[in-house]
């Protein structure tokens, strides 16, 4: 378990964890498109965590949109599966949620 100065270290890395993100979910995926918006700041109030922002973690909470070929053929919860363990050492390391929205070219309009 990571102890609260172990989180406060992280948390003076600056926003790093969305460019990671990012770079990860790029790299397996190949999105046509890909939105990430971190939303730790509207989880601030929940019960404090060893992780979470109340011991001074930061990019805790992350809204996903994902557009990606990858998709094709694939259910939703498998999809999701898919975004988490490709970010498992993300989770590991302070990650706490994410909400996502994965679709398909097809099914976002941009198939042929």
């Amino acid at each position: 378990m990571t102890s609260l100065s172990e989180s406060a270290a992280a948390a003076t890395q600056g926003p790093e964890r969305a460019l990671r993100v990012r770079r990860t979910l790029e790299a397996r995926f190949k999105p046509l498109r890909l939105d990430i918006q971190d939303e730790s700041s509207r989880h601030a109030h929940h019960v404090a965590m060893t992780r979470g922002p109340e011991a001074g973690a930061t990019e805790t909470h992350f809204r996903v949109y994902m557009v990606s070929d990858a998709f094709a053929g694939v259910n939703r919860v498998t999809r999701s599966r898919m975004v988490h363990d490709i970010l498992a050492d993300e989770f590991a390391s302070g990650l706490h949620a994410l909400a996502l929205t994965l679709r398909t070219p097809d099914e976002e309009g941009h198939g042929a």
